[in-house]
């Protein structure tokens, strides 16, 4: 087992910080000393200021991403971790409302049921802060291999309008160029290029985007990569821009 987990460590090193800075310090201004805060599936590189954490992994094995923490900043214990299948379509054993604040951060992406994970973190919580990666990231080659984006993700996510959306990670992306974009794009982007954040309170819309035809997934796919070749010629590493066209389109759409 230990071995598994210094190859998971050495796989995953290069994964960015398990929270965007200004999203750590705009969540440490919102949260009071007393109130108590929840981390949901973050196993990987728990929140130190969480007060409980609820994971399918172990206390034991927690901080995949082998950063340092001091054990003693960490606000959580043995006693308040939890380990469980966040997805198992059982209430979580938190009373309704218990936390002030629960963070969901990359987490959402890699599980079979996220909506009902983002519905009990509505239910347990009276806000939140969810991060996950961005599209751009998420249909980019070589973020993570010789493949588009990251080989243990099992969703595509949108945030929009104050909610979130999920679609299915289809293999097609793949296939086509004209569904990811190119490999010098990974590497160029920056952190806030890299993720979709969400602060809510009170409540957030979650579901799932189905696509019955396939003209109509072809375009989600497309959409964001399309133009990006001729935008791309001549601007070297510098694609920032890239993060402000996915915004549009997005708005666009919405």
């Amino acid at each position: 087992m230990d071995g598994a987990y210094d190859a998971a460590r050495r796989l995953m090193g290069v994964l960015p910080a398990q929270v965007l800075d200004a999203s750590l310090q705009r969540m440490m201004e919102l949260v009071a000393e007393a109130d108590p805060v929840l981390d949901v599936g973050g196993w990987a590189d728990p929140l130190p200021r969480a007060d409980w954490v609820i994971d399918l992994l172990p206390y034991e094995t927690r901080g995949l991403y082998g950063r340092e923490v001091d054990p003693n900043a960490e606000r959580f214990s043995a006693q308040t971790w939890i380990e469980r299948d966040i997805c198992d379509r059982e209430p979580w054993p938190f009373a309704d409302g218990q936390f002030e604040f629960v963070v969901c951060s990359h987490t959402l992406e890699d599980v079979r049921d996220p909506v009902w994970v983002c519905n009990e973190m509505i239910r347990v919580a009276r806000a939140g802060y969810i991060e996950v990666p961005s599209r751009l990231e998420e249909q980019s080659y070589g973020v993570h291999g010789s493949w588009v984006g990251w080989t243990h993700h099992r969703r595509l996510v949108d945030i929009e309008a104050g909610g979130i959306q999920f679609v299915f990670k289809p293999h097609l992306l793949h296939s086509r160029p004209d569904f990811h974009f190119p490999a010098e794009l990974g590497g160029a982007l920056t952190p806030e290029e890299r993720v979709q954040c969400l602060f809510w309170k009170e409540t957030f819309a979650c579901k799932e985007r189905i696509f019955i035809g396939p003209d109509e997934l072809k375009t989600y796919l497309a959409e964001p990569v399309a133009g990006h070749t001729s935008a791309l010629t001549g601007r070297g590493s510098n694609v920032s821009w890239l993060g402000r066209m996915w915004r549009q389109l997005a708005v666009r759409r919405h």
